[in-house]
């Protein structure tokens, strides 16, 4: 077994494959571990979405982060901040849809109203909310502790890590994989996965499997907090406005905003000027006091987008063996331990029995069963 990609994905594969007792497994990553979309993920946790798959997903995941010492080992880094849904008018139809299904899935979430809110977040102006939502249990975790506790413990059960090893092809006859190629040479195995974020289109197209793929650049910024004014806040997504904001750490806000189609091989990874300032104008109109705040630094990350924005995690099609974990538009980091699990499941059982990942199929894209977003702003699909 060879895992091509050793971002939060991979490596919660790998981890889930040795917990189901499938240890003779190889990691390849052709940098280092999280050195890739998953290094500069938001690591937001909430569970706010339009399809039951995703909200069931990132629920599930949600308690293995807030309990990731005991469940997997090590250390995920969660802080538990409550998460906000704000939108405008338009929308709140679109929310009430989206809360009522996820409280059918048992997830802790509800309506709230400017009143309530002010109770756990006086710092927000709510003047132009159209309806809100409040699920108390989300919070934010660090993609690169979850990453590196799930390759610790993989290895601790005798699967096996190689990192700077850049996978150069895939080796198929008779309709199955026959073995990795890579820079250092040629790895047999009877079964491989694919889980390279933005590369895995290129990885795929290379044993002409077609995925439905574009990379989008997504930037964030951290700001300075007024910490005499906002010495805490919850997590805000906030589709009026299409943007997010989270804490990070006990001083800075982390504000993620602007999305825009780019090449995986050439685009700036820093953080556009113009942008940060309409991004600034939104989070001072939603929290005043950040008027105050300041720029102290900032980068911009790859979202792996498919038509629907939602992930492909499944078998290839047409080849034996061949498996993919792609496409999770700026969802991935949140649903990862779930990705992990029903991805390890599929492979050694045949079928994810955790959750029921049917909707996530290869085969959608041709038959036109696309998932959708009650949203127009489809990063909160």
């Amino acid at each position: 077994m060879v895992i091509i990609g050793g971002g939060v994905m991979g490596c919660s594969i790998l981890y889930n494959l040795a917990e189901l007792g499938m240890t003779a497994s190889l990691l390849l990553e052709q940098n280092v571990l999280g050195s890739g979309s998953t290094g500069l993920s938001q690591g937001i946790c909430r569970m706010h979405y339009s399809n039951s798959v995703t909200a069931s997903l990132a629920w599930e995941s949600l308690k293995i982060f807030a309990n990731f010492p005991d469940l997997v080992g090590g250390d995920a880094g969660f802080v538990k901040t409550g998460y906000l849904v704000i939108v405008n008018s338009t929308d709140r139809p679109s929310l009430e849809q989206n809360v009522a299904m996820e409280r059918d899935l048992g997830i802790n979430t509800g309506l709230v109203n400017p009143e309530e809110v002010q109770d756990f977040a006086p710092m927000l102006d709510l003047t132009d909310a159209g309806g809100m939502a409040w699920e108390p249990d989300s919070g934010y975790a660090d993609p690169y502790l979850v990453t590196t506790s799930y390759a610790a413990r993989a290895r601790e059960m005798g699967a096996e890590i190689e990192t700077r090893t850049a996978v150069t092809g895939i080796e198929v006859s008779g309709g199955r994989v026959r073995a990795i190629m890579t820079e250092q040479g040629r790895v047999e195995t009877p079964v491989a996965v694919v889980a390279a974020g933005p590369w895995s289109r290129q990885v795929l197209a290379q044993v002409g499997v077609a995925l439905p793929l574009t990379v989008v650049r997504h930037q964030v910024a951290l700001l300075t907090r007024p910490l005499d004014q906002v010495p805490e806040h919850p997590i805000v997504g906030d589709i009026a406005q299409s943007f997010s904001f989270r804490p990070e750490g006990v001083r800075l806000t982390m504000v993620g905003f602007g999305e825009e189609e780019v090449s995986v091989a050439h685009y700036n990874q820093g953080v556009d000027m113009p942008e940060l300032a309409t991004a600034m104008q939104r989070i001072i109109r939603r929290m005043p006091a950040m008027s105050e705040s300041y720029f102290r630094g900032g980068w911009s990350g790859l979202f792996d987008v498919t038509p629907d924005w939602h992930p492909v995690v499944d078998q290839a099609p047409g080849i034996e063996g061949l498996y993919c974990a792609a496409g999770f538009s700026g969802h991935g980091f949140k649903l990862s331990p779930m990705i992990g699990k029903t991805m390890s499941e599929l492979i050694a059982q045949g079928s994810a029995t955790s959750l029921d990942i049917t909707r996530l199929r290869f085969g959608r894209f041709a038959e036109g069963d696309l998932l959708s977003s009650r949203y127009r702003y489809r990063v909160f699909a």
